[in-house]
């Protein structure tokens, strides 16, 4: 069950452990994006994830 401590358990790791980006698109993007995600089985975040870092590391940013 999701109580208040749970809530706030949650709310505390995402202040310690995450990190959020904002993206502004043009209208209609996000949807494409996201169906393309899903159609690979994964959520936009995933996504957007793998590409960056397969490109870091097809460009030896990252080992």
């Amino acid at each position: 069950m999701y109580d208040e401590k749970s809530k706030e358990r949650t709310r505390r790791y995402i202040a310690t452990s995450r990190e959020l980006l904002g993206l502004n698109l043009p209208l209609g993007t996000k949807d494409l994006w996201k169906d393309y995600a899903a159609e690979k089985g994964m959520s936009v975040t995933e996504l957007i994830k793998k590409l960056v870092e397969e490109d870091m590391k097809k460009n030896n940013f990252i080992g």
